[in-house]
């Protein structure tokens, strides 16, 4: 995940570049090195050095990491031919390399050889079964012919082999909410949770999860869940407030009866109403009363 220092750096360099101030080479290492896709960027700046024989022969080795690069996202961006040449280009130069038997495969799926791309990664995996990136392009191919079932497929067999990958997990995860597949949803949200216990959005959308499969029992875990939320972001998150009125309300009108847990469950639900109202106050004060409306539509006075 790119920080925001990270963003505003590349951001920074993007624009120099952009405005003729130099600094194409370092912006696309960051882009590299960062993992992000700025396709249409990488193309033009990339092609720009490609293009001068003197930039390019500065570059030493790097020429062929920067083919490699600007080939990727002229297929992001359907310029196939300027594809194609990149790869031919790394070919002639690597003719026995695995990596450009990646590159040329990716190109079969950009033009929608489905099968052709599809026998090429089998014959890969049959090589080496620990590819991630020729899982994770099986994965891809799939989502593009949008045959869900088979990115699940592939995702649930990724993941047998990578465990730690959280990307992959919540890509699964989003995908089971896409299907409303909540159940699926949340085992995947738990591992992320385990993996990752002090990040808010892993609790945050397993919250969410639970509370859309409803019941008494998830909904005091989802209810949690948005409490733990709150904690792990100083009280800020106001999709977690709310969610812990939500809760509330619905734990109300299911649990009849007054008890401790009710007691403290009310407690809690004001203290979340108040923060909100505060931060509404101070943000969207225009909207203070729709917000009063429905903190009142759940019962709730802060």
């Amino acid at each position: 995940m790119v920080s925001k220092t990270e963003e505003t750096q590349l951001n920074r360099l993007e624009n120099q570049v952009d405005n003729g101030g130099g600094g194409a080479w370092e912006y696309l290492c960051l882009v590299r090195k960062l993992k992000v896709r700025r396709s249409e960027k990488v193309l033009k700046h990339g092609l720009s050095i490609l293009n001068d024989i003197k930039k390019r022969s500065s570059l030493g080795p790097d020429e062929w990491t920067l083919y490699e690069q600007v080939a990727i996202a002229a297929m992001d961006c359907q310029c196939l031919d300027v594809a194609k040449d990149c790869i031919r280009l790394l070919r002639k130069s690597f003719p026995e390399s695995k990596r450009v038997g990646r590159l040329e495969a990716m190109l079969l799926e950009a033009k929608g050889a489905w099968a052709e791309a599809e026998k090429a990664y089998s014959s890969f995996l049959e090589e080496n079964p620990l590819d991630q990136v020729i899982h994770k392009r099986r994965v891809a191919m799939a989502k593009a012919q949008g045959n869900i079932s088979g990115a699940i497929e592939w995702l649930n067999k990724y993941l047998e082999i990578f465990m730690a990958d959280h990307d992959a997990w919540r890509e699964l995860a989003e995908i089971y909410v896409s299907l409303q597949m909540y159940k699926q949803a949340a085992f995947c949200y738990e591992e992320l949770i385990l993996s990752q216990p002090t990040v808010p959005l892993h609790h945050l959308a397993y919250a969410d999860v639970l509370y859309t499969l409803g019941g008494l029992e998830n909904l005091q875990t989802a209810k949690k869940y948005y409490a733990s939320v709150i904690d792990l972001t100083g009280g800020k998150n106001i999709r977690a407030l709310f969610g812990i009125n939500l809760c509330t309300s619905a734990i109300g009108q299911l649990a009849k009866g007054r008890n401790k847990e009710d007691k403290e469950s009310s407690e809690l639900q004001s203290l979340a109403a108040t923060a909100l109202e505060k931060d509404y106050k101070q943000r969207a004060p225009d909207k203070l009363s729709l917000l009063t409306t429905a903190l009142k539509s759940l019962k709730v006075s802060s």
